[in-house]
């Protein structure tokens, strides 16, 4: 299978791409041209480096780079800085997934692809109604307003929840929500749940990044998983 995913080039993103490839998937990556990949890359016929701001690249241009991909995965997010969190583009995952999935629905594939979205526990799955507690709320609710991130995590997955929805012929889809991203240099064991079984906010988990990249290729390469986790929002935390 080949997979194209956006945001190779970053820290979670880079971990997808090598585990995909030890499970002898080829792979496509969207990166910044500017960006530091690691050197291996370009010498390994597994390999496709589109070098590209992926909000430049058109629908037509995308359904060609999709054509021949069983499976797509967006790890894209805002850097941890001023400008990555109050600047420009304030959409980037939110238009990102609905660039990908207008591109797919233009291949009208025969097969449905799979679109694996990195997403966050701070971002509730509306169609299960999962209750927070009061404080919880008041702060996600101010966190919503003041830091353009959290809004657009949560559009980027409702847009896969409304639109893409549970019955669309030529996408299926999930949403993975990891915790506080920590760095490991391996994969260790993980629990997986339907929604958090912690507050976020007042007593949050981990979930190294390592996991949540090995997560989403067993989602890509794993049948029997993706039957069970599509059009789902499944959170990870490493094991205790």
């Amino acid at each position: 299978m080949t997979i194209l995913v956006a945001g190779a080039s970053g820290a979670t993103g880079k971990l997808l791409v090598e585990q995909l490839l030890k499970a002898g998937q080829k792979v496509k990556v969207i990166v910044r041209p500017t960006c530091n990949i690691p050197g291996y890359w370009s010498n390994n016929e597994n390999i496709k480096i589109i070098k590209a701001n992926i909000l430049e690249i058109g629908v037509d241009e995308m359904a060609k780079y999709l054509i021949d991909c069983g499976a797509a995965a967006s790890c894209l997010g805002h850097n941890i800085t001023l400008k990555g969190i109050f600047g420009k583009p304030r959409r980037l995952c939110t238009d990102a997934v609905r660039l990908l999935c207008e591109a797919v629905l233009k291949n009208k594939p025969e097969t449905p692809i799979r679109f694996v979205l990195m997403n966050t526990v701070a971002n509730s799955n509306r169609d299960l109604k999962e209750k927070d507690s009061f404080p919880h709320k008041i702060l996600i609710d101010l966190v919503r307003l003041l830091v353009p991130p959290q809004p657009d995590n949560e559009q980027a997955a409702d847009y896969l929840r409304v639109n893409i929805g549970q019955k669309n012929p030529y996408i299926e889809w999930t949403a993975v929500r990891p915790d506080s991203l920590t760095n490991e240099e391996k994969v260790t064991e993980y629990t997986l749940h339907t929604s958090p079984i912690r507050s976020g906010v007042f007593n949050p988990g981990k979930t190294s990044r390592i996991n949540t990249g090995n997560f989403m290729t067993r989602l890509i390469t794993d049948d029997d998983l993706w039957n069970k986790w599509k059009g789902q929002m499944p959170v990870i935390y490493n094991q205790n």
